[in-house]
């Protein structure tokens, strides 16, 4: 289950960030088969490199096997940006989400 999950998780992170397989291998400091290898279900990362794969895409391991966010870089970024807001600031966007999702 996981196993699938991880291999079409970072290949749709990549493909949404616009990065070849070959340049995230390098990005990664691996040969270029390195993420191919991953994608085509023939090994998974290590739990060093998982990290590494994470910090690539800047999100943290809950926000990668999050299953409940379509788009986790963008639910990463969301999360960032409402950490740098005053707390009045954060009760607008609160006001504005639960509109948004007519919890209100």
């Amino acid at each position: 289950m996981y196993t699938e999950f991880t291999r079409e998780r970072i290949t749709r992170l990549r493909m949404k960030k616009g990065v070849s397989e070959y340049k995230m291998s390098y990005d990664l400091g691996h040969s270029r088969g390195y993420v191919n290898n991953i994608s085509s279900g023939k090994a998974l990362p290590s739990m060093q490199e998982f990290f590494a794969i994470c910090d690539y895409f800047d999100l943290t391991p809950a926000e990668f096997f999050n299953t409940d966010v379509a788009d986790p870089l963008v639910f990463s970024e969301i999360n960032e940006l409402l950490r740098k807001l005053s707390e009045k600031d954060m009760k607008l966007v609160l006001d504005l989400i639960q509109r948004l999702a007519g919890e209100k």
